[in-house]
């Protein structure tokens, strides 16, 4: 969407509109299992452009119950909606209680929207072979052998 004139606002999205978005306009991930909240944007006539879901981390070593993960943002292309979220994002974990908002970008992404919104690189990590292990067999979701750089809002925002 490259309409200069498109004006974003928040909204709510209940869960199962978020993992229909996110499976609709998503470039390589699946909707995720489950989540502590999920919140979009949309366009001045309402139109739903965006939407970020927000669940505790993926990492079990960072799961403390202090830290949330955005473990997916989908856009149809809407011009700055990523950012606007993060940003929210953020806005809503903090509100909640949370002291730290994680995110992870795959490789070859920019991370254009999470410096616009004021995140930090904390790390960047191999890629690894996949999940799978055999006391817990998992199907390869396509995302394998994929190196990723962790993000962390800032603290000051």
């Amino acid at each position: 969407m490259t309409d200069p004139d498109l004006r974003l606002h928040l909204v709510p999205v209940r869960f199962k509109d978020a993992r229909d978005f996110v499976a609709t306009w998503h470039r390589h991930h699946r909707p995720p299992p489950g989540m502590v909240f999920a919140v979009g944007a949309a366009d001045q006539h309402g139109v739903l452009r965006a939407v970020a879901i927000v669940g505790r981390p993926v990492a079990r070593r960072l799961d403390n119950g202090q830290t949330l993960e955005v473990t997916r943002t989908a856009t149809d292309g809407t011009r700055n909606a990523n950012s606007v979220l993060y940003g929210a994002s953020w806005r809503a974990a903090k509100a909640l209680g949370y002291t730290r908002l994680i995110t992870y970008t795959q490789a070859g992404e920019t991370g254009a929207s999470l410096r616009a919104a004021g995140w930090t690189i904390l790390a960047h990590r191999p890629s690894r072979p996949g999940w799978h292990c055999a006391s817990r067999p998992r199907r390869q979701l396509g995302t394998e052998h994929v190196a990723r750089t962790l993000w962390e809002a800032s603290a000051g925002d």
